[in-house]
């Protein structure tokens, strides 16, 4: 029997945020079951998640480990679909991982990130981007026209000094660990995040 998920607090309801997580299980089920993507009727969504918003849905095996992510950073359909989309995405195309086995699957953790949109960063330097980088918070993009990296808001748990967190995320992108292209450009974003998190109150099961 898996653990439960919790629902953090954000802009979306709680049964919203339940809802989700509902999607995110289910499109990885019915792949394991029939072969096939989920098809989410839209229209029977409450309104929230049928508007136009991006997501990355993130997997952990039962002992906490990185099983999959993938997402999207700009909106292009409705929030449900982008969930169901990319939850199945992370299970069986992540390229760094074999698909999700049926054995995994009562194991797996589902977190979702409900992203809020791209704000611009001026940053002719990399002093110039450190010191508008809010560690905890931000989700950073970087892209220098030929290369382009996202680390989200999650990762700064492991990286906690912008620097290094800068670093990472260069490194990630195939960009030069020391150099600052005249062409790069940042973004940085926030997330709604959903999913589990030991000692909370509120849970709910997503089956």
């Amino acid at each position: 029997m898996r653990s439960p998920e919790t629902l953090t607090a954000g802009t979306l309801a709680y049964d919203e945020r339940a809802t989700l997580l509902r999607v995110a299980r289910s499109s990885i089920e019915n792949v394991l079951r029939t072969g096939r993507p989920l098809a989410v009727e839209i229209e029977r969504f409450p309104p929230a998640l049928r508007e136009l918003r991006a997501s990355f849905v993130t997997l952990r095996s039962g002992d906490g480990e990185l099983r999959g992510c993938i997402g999207e950073l700009e909106p292009s359909r409705a929030l449900v679909a982008s969930v169901a989309d990319r939850a199945r995405a992370a299970a069986f195309g992540d390229p760094r991982f074999p698909p999700l086995g049926a054995d995994e699957f009562d194991a797996i953790e589902i977190h979702v990130s409900v992203l809020l949109p791209l704000a611009p960063i001026d940053a002719p330097s990399e002093a110039n981007l450190l010191a508008q980088l809010r560690p905890g918070v931000d989700g950073l993009l970087i892209d220098d026209g030929l290369r382009r990296a996202t680390f989200l808001p999650a990762v700064w748990n492991s990286l906690r000094d912008p620097r290094a967190f800068l670093d990472a995320l260069r490194r990630k992108a195939g960009m030069p660990a020391n150099a600052w292209p005249a062409t790069l450009r940042a973004w940085r974003y926030e997330v709604e995040e959903i999913g589990p998190a030991a000692g909370e109150p509120d849970r709910v099961t997503a089956r």
